[in-house]
């Protein structure tokens, strides 16, 4: 019998993962998987649990869990020997990976997608020795999502960032930049710099429009130093996915990138702290097998 891994956060999407794990259990065992469960109870655990399906070269691992444990399980499953078929089962606040995949955000109907077992492959972002399966963003305003408090995200969902980042745009830091790509090198004053991999960033499906999860790109969105008013400009272009055609942004589709700046910045990686510049970043095409609905 084919093996399989069940990983679930219990604590995700207020203890949600309790309420459906026998259900994902059920249906993996329907689908011929005999299947063990692996329950989170702190950071970097669902992690090693994949990291431990890889190293057993079981056939198929599923994630539960919002999307800190989806890019978790990835981060453990990436450039490995083996890697498992991969499917997530949303329970965040935002998921974007589920968003950019057409993956259902009800937890009960993710599950009942996975019967169907059809798959495709997809992108992993690469950052310095992470991994990343949304965006990664630099600047004050990125920061602001890793200081979002998780009351306000899971009360406010996708608004919590906005309204954290306008807090931060008062402040209006702007930073020295060095984008090096194979299209060249851009160097200025930016506010912020985006690396989308999807299309849905922050529980918006509009800022990177052109991305898609399997097209080898990184795209690239450098907000150069504006003032405020002319920022607040930029926010009905999100909504319509028209950020990448303004003036005041510089947009790049490219497979690599590294990036540098004279100031302390840290980079964002899917919504949490990470790697201080200077980095540099991937796309890493097709690298992982994920099962989606059946429309893809």
């Amino acid at each position: 019998m084919k093996q399989a891994m069940l990983i679930v956060n219990p604590s995700s999407g207020k203890e949600k993962g309790i309420e459906y794990t026998d259900y994902a259990l059920d249906t993996m065992r329907k689908m011929g998987y005999e299947t063990e469960l692996r329950e989170t109870k702190g950071a970097g655990d669902a992690m090693h649990f994949a990291r431990e399906a890889c190293d057993r070269k079981l056939d198929f691992v599923a994630a539960m869990g919002g999307d800190g444990t989806i890019n978790e399980a990835i981060n453990g499953m990436a450039e490995q020997e083996h890697r498992p078929l991969f499917g997530l089962i949303p329970l965040g606040t935002v998921n974007d990976f589920a968003r950019a995949l057409n993956i259902p955000l009800d937890p009960e109907e993710a599950i009942a997608i996975l019967e169907h077992q059809h798959s495709r492959r997809i992108d992993v972002g690469k950052i310095n020795n992470r991994y990343f399966i949304n965006i990664v963003a630099v600047g004050a305003l990125a920061e602001a999502s890793f200081s979002t408090p998780v009351e306000q995200k899971t009360k406010l969902g996708p608004l919590a960032y906005i309204l954290e980042g306008l807090k931060k745009m008062k402040e209006k830091q702007p930073f020295e930049l060095r984008v090096q790509s194979d299209e060249g090198v851009w160097e200025g004053e930016a506010l912020l710099m985006l690396v989308a991999l999807t299309n849905s960033v922050g529980g918006f499906e509009t800022i990177a429009p052109e991305a898609e999860v399997n097209d080898g790109k990184l795209h690239v969105m450098i907000i150069k130093d504006i003032a405020l008013p002319q920022f607040l400009l930029l926010l009905p272009k999100i909504m319509t996915g028209d950020l990448s055609k303004s003036e005041h942004v510089e947009y790049l589709k490219v497979p690599y990138l590294e990036a540098s700046s004279t100031y302390k910045m840290i980079a964002n990686i899917d919504g949490d702290e990470g790697n201080k510049l200077p980095i540099k970043a991937e796309n890493l095409n097709r690298h992982l097998e994920i099962y989606v609905p059946k429309e893809q």
